[in-house]
C-alpha cells in the first residue's frame, strides 16, 4: 500500500461513531482514522488470504 495518506469524507451511523469513539476511550485506537484504517486493513488482509 502506498505510504502517503489522501483525506477523504464518509458517512457512518450513528452508532457505528459511537462504537468507535468508545474505543478511542479506552485506548484501543488513536482517533477515528486509525480505527477506520485499522479496519480496512483488517478487510485487505482477508480479501488477500482468501
Amino acid at each position: 500500500m502506498a505510504k502517503g495518506k489522501e483525506k477523504v469524507s464518509i458517512a457512518v451511523s450513528d452508532d457505528l461513531l459511537k462504537w468507535i469513539d468508545s474505543q478511542i476511550k479506552i485506548r484501543k485506537f488513536a482517533n477515528r482514522s486509525h480505527a477506520f484504517e485499522y479496519g480496512i486493513q483488517r478487510l485487505v488482509e482477508q480479501s488477500d488470504s482468501s
